[in-house]
Formats: C-alpha cells, sequence, structure tokens
C-alpha cells in the first residue's frame, strides 16, 4: 500500500478525536462533505473501516482506535519538530488559539490583540468566547483562560491582569417599580436577568460578608448566555443583573443602571491564562506569553 497523504490522516484524527465531523470540520476549516469526501477514500485505500457512523454519532471502529493511538503522539511529535525549526527564523509564526470566557476576551485579551500582532506580524490570534470547562489540549487550544481555582493541576497559569468585582445592578425605573434588595435573599423575589452557561446550568449569584458567604440562584423572565444581552436588558428595566462592572462603567456613570447590595460584592481573584506543559512550547504562544509578561 502506498503511503497515505498527512492530510488525511489529520483529518480521521480530528473526526476520531471529537467524534464529530462537523467539529472537525469546523476546526480545520472544511466543509463537512469535504471532510466526509476525504474519510471515504482513506477508508478505501485502506481497505478497511476506521469510523463507524450512524445519525448521531461517529467513533472510531478498533483499527481507527488504534491508528489513532499511534497517530496523536506522532503528530504531536511533527508539530515539535517544525517549531523547533520555527524557532530559527527572524520572528515567530504560527498561529495561537486561546479559549476564554468571554469577559476575559473583552477586558483583557481583546485589548492586546492590535499591540501584539503590529509586533508579531507573521503570527495570528484566534480568540474563542467559551464559558464551558474544556480540554483545551483536546479542543485544539493553545491555551485557555479561567479562574484559578477552575484550572487543572497539570496547567502552567500565569496571571491575566488584576482582581475582578461582579456587581447587582438596576435601572433606577426598575427600583422605582420594584424597590431595592436590602440582602442577598432579598433577589430571590426580584425579577432577574440570568445567565445560562453552555453546560446548561444557570450562574449562581454568590456574595460574602463579614466572613459570611450566600449563595443565590435567581429566577426571572429573561435568560442569556452572553453579558451584552444582558447590560442591554438591565438598562431596559427587565431586571436586576449580575455582570463583571467593568460592563457597566459607563451606564453606571450616565445614571441608566445602578448598583445595589456592594456591601456583599467583595473584589475576586482575578484571570489566568493557562496552558499544557510541554516538551517544546511553540514559539507562537512563548512570544505572546512574553508579550504579556511586559
Amino acid at each position: 500500500m502506498k503511503p497515505r497523504p498527512l492530510a488525511e490522516l489529520e483529518a480521521f484524527a480530528a473526526i476520531a478525536t471529537h467524534r464529530s465531523f462537523r467539529k472537525a470540520a469546523a476546526e480545520r476549516g472544511v466543509s463537512v462533505s469535504a471532510l466526509s469526501l476525504t474519510m471515504r477514500n482513506l477508508e478505501e485505500r485502506m481497505g478497511l473501516r476506521l469510523l463507524n457512523r450512524t445519525t448521531r454519532s461517529v467513533a472510531p471502529t478498533e483499527a481507527g482506535e488504534r491508528l489513532l493511538q499511534r497517530l496523536l503522539p506522532a503528530f504531536d511529535d511533527i508539530a515539535t519538530a517544525l517549531d523547533m525549526v520555527n524557532d530559527f527564523r527572524d520572528r515567530p509564526t504560527g498561529t495561537i488559539r486561546i479559549n476564554a470566557p468571554q469577559p476575559a476576551i473583552d477586558f483583557r485579551l481583546a485589548p492586546l490583540a492590535k499591540a501584539f500582532l503590529e509586533a508579531h506580524p507573521a503570527v495570528s490570534l484566534e480568540l474563542i468566547s467559551d464559558a464551558a470547562r474544556v480540554d483545551i489540549v483536546e479542543s485544539g487550544f493553545d491555551a485557555g483562560v479561567r479562574f484559578g481555582e477552575d484550572l487543572a493541576r497539570d496547567m502552567i497559569a500565569v496571571p491575566l491582569g488584576g482582581p475582578l468585582r461582579y456587581l447587582v445592578l438596576a435601572s433606577p425605573d426598575y427600583f422605582a417599580r420594584h424597590g431595592r434588595p436590602e440582602k442577598p435573599e432579598d433577589v430571590l423575589h426580584h425579577r432577574c436577568i440570568r445567565h445560562r452557561f453552555p453546560g446548561g446550568s444557570i450562574f449562581s449569584w454568590e456574595f460574602s460578608k463579614d466572613g459570611r458567604d450566600v449563595t443565590v440562584t435567581p429566577e426571572g423572565p429573561l435568560t442569556v448566555n452572553e453579558p451584552h444581552t444582558a447590560l442591554r436588558a438591565g438598562i431596559e428595566g427587565i431586571g436586576l443583573l449580575r455582570l463583571d462592572a467593568q460592563y457597566a462603567e459607563a451606564a453606571m456613570a450616565a445614571g441608566q443602571l445602578v448598583p445595589v447590595l456592594e456591601d456583599w460584592c467583595p473584589e475576586l481573584p482575578g484571570w489566568f491564562l493557562y496552558y499544557p506543559s510541554r516538551r517544546q512550547m511553540p514559539s507562537a504562544l512563548r512570544s505572546f506569553l512574553k508579550f504579556l509578561r511586559h
């Protein structure tokens, strides 16, 4: 049998790892139909089935699983070898893929993008907004951003900016109609703008004062999954919202939103950029980390 093109094997590895043609196609920037054709051609030339497909799932066959286990470390070695050569260039090249919650992108990463890309014109930066807990290695990311307590122990983490503060806010009109909560438990009697995470859970509002912690799961007429919609809804008087204070600065200055329970909303530890410990760090990521330090 003739040697298989590397691109076909990479396509198989992406499908088998994600167990999804759609996710693999999105990662590789091709159509699902093109990826399906590539896979069919590979299986025909090899003379065996590598993937079991149903209308709802994709999984490697026994042969496919054995091939995948040999391919993944081989691809990692190839990537490492190419990046070692990349170190001999006058400037780093490549793409940095970072998975981060929207607030971390809005207030930490996006403001850095212009200066970093101007300093490293051969590097591309991909910022993917995602509040779910993902395996960045399995999902093909170079780094991620999360709070310190959410980090896996085998990751290297560096601080990304200072502390955060989440506030409870509403419009003056809302307070005129519904009154103000005086303690965290009062939130349960208010109309709230809720945030749903990708996994389906609702963002709980956590409060702390004088050593006492209170957690409230809000109820309300509107549920969203990103902060900009919540901010607009709060300004329009739909209900109470809990938001990173940075989103609300302009609205508070304009008198459109008013904070409450401020003494129950202390500062929180900031974001951390984390990445896996590797034998050879990609030069593009190394240049980004150096940029962050300066």
